[in-house]
């Protein structure tokens, strides 16, 4: 299957060149391209995670959860999704106008320019840059911007508190979630994607780095504002956040996008820790794609499986997991992986 996308790709550009078009154009087409199919998948998963996210709730909490629209309320997703298209779009009077407009409309920008350098499966890679752990760890920061704008340009104390907590949760985690991906880093050599996944051909880093796949599950927990780190929102004390004074279609693309989000850091662990698209115990004859995609749902399910079982964090909790237990931890954790990575290499272990 993943051959069908990859000639797919090839034909386009092929086809493209054959108009004698300028290379340019060629490029920027296919690119274009990429980024349609991009959102695409962005939208599809948003649609189904939705339903998944509302099916395992049920499961914890003992109900049936969705059961009314379509077979198994599977499409229940798509009737929320047109009655808040038909939702008036409020515009408070106050507000700061074109920095509220825009904070739901850039939220999505962050996850498209991160998929750009996810490999889907074998040769499924729309830009396999040599420093893509770098890149995605930059463009990951960039999602709280956002947050902030449409918490400063509410003018709501409630929204302000919530902009503010995003911020501070960023700083707090992306710190412990940088050092922990040091590891598989060290270990490679490569910041490539690809070259991540194809060192993971006997052995998963999870087996390696177990440590730093827990320091980056809980930081990718927190960086997505899910419980229970969603302090953000936190409605028992701030309504809905930075989210408040939103409605319609502005707030389900907020919505959207912590969907958007939580697909991006699954990806990102089913590469680096999960093998990526390697099939386990040569079973090769899968579509590498399907594995892929299979350990990002596992990896969604795991962070669902979190969501529901325990209770939100106090704020002070919160930073103090943050500084004073995974960020040593981190820290810990390279200082054993230099070890070990100088005893395998040096001494020929």
């Amino acid at each position: 299957m993943e051959n069908i996308f990859v000639n797919l790709a090839a034909w386009t550009r092929s086809f493209l060149e054959g108009l004698n078009i300028d290379s340019y154009f060629t490029d920027l087409s296919v690119l274009f391209v990429h980024i349609i199919g991009i959102i695409a998948f962005i939208f599809a998963n948003a649609l189904v995670l939705v339903l998944m996210e509302r099916k395992v709730a049920a499961y914890f909490q003992e109900r049936l959860g969705p059961n009314r629209i379509g077979p198994w309320g599977i499409f229940q997703t798509v009737i929320d999704t047109v009655k808040l298209m038909g939702k008036e779009l409020i515009l408070p009077k106050h507000v700061d106008k074109w920095t509220f407009l825009l904070a739901p409309i850039l939220i999505f920008v962050p996850p498209v320019l991160l998929f750009a350098v996810v490999p889907f499966g074998k040769n499924m890679v729309s830009v396999d840059l040599n420093i893509g752990i770098f890149y995605i760890l930059a463009v990951a920061s960039l999602s709280t911007i956002p947050i902030l704008m449409a918490g400063w340009s509410s003018n709501n104390k409630y929204s302000l508190i919530g902009g503010m907590r995003a911020v501070a949760q960023m700083i707090s985690y992306e710190m412990p979630m940088v050092l922990g991906i040091l590891g598989v880093v060290m270990i490679t050599g490569s910041l490539k994607m690809s070259d991540i996944v194809s060192a993971q051909s006997h052995v998963w880093f999870i087996f390696l780095q177990p440590v730093a796949f827990l320091i980056y599950f809980i930081a990718a927990t927190a960086e997505t504002n899910r419980a229970p780190f969603d302090l953000v929102e936190a409605e028992q004390e701030l309504v809905a956040g930075a989210f408040t004074e939103y409605s319609g279609m502005y707030f389900a693309l907020f919505f959207l996008a912590e969907y958007a989000n939580l697909v991006v850091v699954s990806s990102v662990a089913a590469t680096l820790f999960l093998g990526g698209w390697q099939a386990p115990f040569g079973l090769t004859f899968i579509p590498s794609w399907i594995w892929f995609v299979g350990k990002v749902y596992f990896m969604i399910f795991l962070f669902m499986w979190i969501r529901w079982t325990y209770p939100r964090l106090r704020v002070d909790n919160l930073m103090h997991l943050g500084w004073k237990v995974l960020f040593p931890l981190s820290l810990a954790n390279i200082f054993v992986t230099g070890v070990g990575v100088y005893l395998y290499r040096m001494l020929g272990w």
